[in-house]
Formats: C-alpha cells, sequence, structure tokens
C-alpha cells in the first residue's frame, strides 16, 4: 500500500486507519446489540454504517494494493475463518448454510470490480461482455449464497469502484446508497414520523465519513492491519462466549 492512497481534499479529516475504527466500532455495537446488550436499538441503526464504510475501503484498497490477488486470498482467508463465529453469534450453532458471514459479500464484490476493471483497461467487446458476466456472476452468487447484506451488498462495492472520482460523485454516491439501502433493500423497518424507515436505510449516513476521507493511509502499520482483519472473526466469538455465559 502507498502512503497516499488518493488525491487528498481540503475537507478530508479521516484517513483509511480512522474509517477502518469507526466501521470497527460500529460493527461492534451492532453484534453487542444482537447479543449481550439486548434493547438498545440505537446500537443496530449505528452498526448499519459499517458496512458501507468496509466496502469503500475494499474499493479503495482494490486500487493500492500491490498484488490483487494475494488481497483476495486474504480475504478469502478471513471468510472461511469466520465463517463458524459467524454462525454461533446469528444462529447459535457452528454451521449454518443458508446464511453466510459479510466477509463473503466484500469478496463477491472484489470479484466483480476486478472482471469491470479489466473491461474498463481493455476496452474490447469480449473483455466487456466478459466483465459484465463476472458482474452478473458475482450478484448470482450472492443472492443464492445466502451472504451477509445479498446483492445489495455485492453492488455496493461495484458502486464505489464506478463512482470513484465520477464527476457530482458525492451526489450519485447518495442517489445509489438511497436505492441499494432504503428503496430496494428489503428487511426490518421501524416507524420513523409515521412511516416504515427500513433500518438499514441508516447506512446513508456512512456517507459523511466516507466524504470526509483524506486520502491518507494513517496510523499503524502491518500489526494494525491484520488487527483489523482479524477483530472481525474474534470480536463474533468473543460476544458468542459473553452470551453464553450470562
Amino acid at each position: 500500500m502507498t502512503s497516499e492512497l488518493r488525491t487528498p481534499t481540503s475537507s478530508g479529516l479521516l484517513s483509511a486507519s480512522a474509517l477502518r475504527v469507526l466501521a470497527m466500532t460500529c460493527m461492534l455495537l451492532d453484534h453487542m446489540w444482537a447479543t449481550v446488550v439486548p434493547g438498545n436499538f440505537w446500537m443496530t441503526c449505528v452498526g448499519r454504517l459499517a458496512f458501507p464504510l468496509y466496502a469503500f475501503q475494499l474499493a479503495e484498497g482494490f486500487f493500492h494494493t500491490a498484488d490483487r490477488r494475494r488481497y483476495a486470498l486474504r480475504l478469502l482467508g478471513l471468510a472461511l475463518v469466520s465463517e463458524i463465529p459467524f454462525d454461533l453469534v446469528q444462529f447459535s450453532t457452528p454451521f449454518f448454510p443458508f446464511h453466510q458471514n459479510t466477509v463473503f459479500t466484500l469478496l463477491l464484490g472484489l470479484w466483480a470490480i476486478s472482471g469491470l476493471d479489466r473491461a474498463r483497461r481493455e476496452r474490447t467487446p469480449r473483455r466487456i461482455a466478459l466483465g459484465l458476466l463476472t458482474l452478473a456472476a458475482a450478484c448470482l452468487l450472492g443472492g443464492i449464497g445466502f451472504v451477509d447484506y445479498g446483492i445489495m451488498g455485492v453492488l455496493t462495492v461495484v458502486m464505489f469502484y464506478l463512482l470513484r472520482d465520477f464527476p457530482l460523485d458525492r451526489l450519485a454516491q447518495l442517489a445509489a446508497m438511497v436505492l441499494l439501502n432504503i428503496v430496494l433493500f428489503k428487511g426490518q423497518t421501524i416507524s420513523l414520523v409515521g412511516f416504515d424507515f427500513p433500518t438499514q436505510g441508516f447506512a446513508v449516513l456512512a456517507l459523511v465519513p466516507i466524504w470526509l476521507y483524506s486520502g491518507k493511509k494513517g496510523f499503524g502499520g502491518k500489526g494494525f492491519q491484520w488487527a483489523a482483519y482479524l477483530f472481525y472473526p474474534v470480536h463474533l466469538l468473543v460476544l458468542y462466549l459473553l452470551y453464553t455465559l450470562r
């Protein structure tokens, strides 16, 4: 990774490391609400910000990793390691084949943008067709594979890739996030000023810290990077143990 991930902006206050810590915090609150601190609904609302933050960081990291194949293999390894802790927390069983953890969603998103990126670089009819087929296949696997956030999760990664440095990128990101998380997303709702508002709609608020991204790598080195990777399965396992010992 380079020390500068993209051209810093005058309004940029948050580094890549700060965004990662924020994403981990939001995710932790969400999973605490689901296990050891039930009833505090605000925690899962804050937790909705976690996935878009991770999707944005994945799209950014795609452009700057020194080895995309190793990047994908790291994600695959993390997805496999995380599946048992995820199933324990979500379904109280070490194996539940009908819902896969969020890292699989990110991995499918990475596969989709890899195909689209090669199509964008080569611009041949064959490569463009393969890129679109890869996108369709990633979305299909996201649906039939029951990954967390499903097709909408895969498309969130793709959206951040496609709209990177896009003219009017913030307006386009806002429109896409509203479409994916409020208009199309099906799930839990709450009553908000007399309307049924999807809880997932709070994910749109993740755009605020994303727009404050400075483009700088920030604090921490390899140790912090690995700690951030391992945080996902480790915190799930700890929360499950705390939940069972209550």
